[in-house]
């Protein structure tokens, strides 16, 4: 999560996908994944700032939508070229078993993801979450209301939407971490976190050093995801909808506008590490019990391997290295 402090953006940030690590530095990011054969591969590019792009994207409450798109895009990208090399590790599978052709070698011989299948993906999954996170919670807190008097004021009835959809992610976190493929990318969501550690301590990056660093990071996108709800409570209590299908569409179409303030809280709480304010993303270390988890030590060169790719690069077109 780039969440950032002194006005400037942080140096390097990152995300797990299916087994590797993306990493990002201001100016562009690299994605590392391993092969089951050992051999890591790469994808880099430069990442031009949205601000830089659209000055819209510097003014407060717009810059926190605009980062959180490029955040987005640049996140299916990374999982998009770790599908695709999983998907290249599977051709192999078959051609020694005889059933499909030898493909190419290199990242040229690799079978890409359609983009169709990306998009209904991504339809599925923005679907899913509008029924658990805001279908679900609402018809709950409305039957609340209905079987019981105290919920019928907005504030009670915005505070009881708020933990069921709370409650919601955090069950559904719990149990996706079950999963053993899951699990296996929630390791190297904790690789990343280290190796951020790692480097931020201006120590030599190495998999040794960066072993030593705890899995939980303050500016982890978990933070993000309960400083949103924890919002979200207080604007649904200023509509003034009482029909469950118009609070259901201003709950949709006020996301941006939350998830731009839910930013602005968070650079300012990044500023002030003291503050009220900085206690919101608390919760956030708390839920990374669940969705970090202690990597190997091939998983910790993966992403040390994503941290030198972007570096290199970012390196190469003289970009300004801003340390957090």
């Amino acid at each position: 999560m780039p969440v950032l402090e002194n006005g400037e953006e942080t140096l390097v940030g990152g995300q797990a996908v299916m087994e590797g690590v993306m990493m990002r530095a201001p100016h562009s990011y690299c994605v590392a994944v391993r092969r089951t054969n050992g051999e890591i591969v790469t994808q880099e590019q430069p990442l031009p700032k949205m601000s830089d792009q659209y000055k819209i994207y510097k003014l407060p409450i717009f810059r926190g939508i605009g980062t959180l798109y490029q955040a987005m895009k640049l996140g299916m990208q990374a999982l998009k070229f770790s599908g695709d090399v999983g998907m290249k590790d599977i051709q192999e599978a078959e051609a020694k078993a005889g059933k499909a052709p030898v493909p190419k070698a290199g990242k040229e011989g690799m079978k890409a993801i359609p983009g169709w299948a990306l998009a209904i993906n991504l339809l599925i999954s923005f679907g899913m979450f509008i029924f658990m996170y805001k279908f679900v919670p609402l018809f709950l807190a409305t039957r609340l209301k209905d079987a019981y008097p105290v919920f019928q004021g907005r504030i009670p009835f915005n505070l009881a939407d708020g933990l069921i959809r709370m409650l919601v992610f955090l069950l559904f976190m719990y149990a996706i971490s079950k999963m053993k493929d899951i699990r296996r990318v929630f390791e190297f969501h904790g690789a990343e976190h280290k190796v951020v550690f790692n480097f931020e301590s201006g120590q030599p990056v190495t998999v040794a050093n960066a072993q030593k660093f705890t899995t939980f990071h303050p500016r982890c996108g978990t933070s993000f995801l309960f400083v949103v709800i924890i919002v979200s409570i207080v604007f649904y209590t200023f509509i003034p909808f009482d029909s469950f299908v118009l609070k259901l569409v201003s709950r949709i179409a006020l996301l941006p506008v939350i998830a731009g303030v839910s930013y602005e809280l968070i650079r300012f709480a990044a500023k002030r590490r003291g503050s009220v304010l900085a206690t919101l993303t608390a919760p956030g270390l708390w839920l990374q019990r669940i969705t970090t988890k202690p990597p190997a030590d091939d998983q910790t060169a993966v992403a040390i391997r994503a941290l030198e790719g972007a570096m290199a690069l970012e390196a190469s077109q003289g970009g300004e290295l801003v340390i957090a």
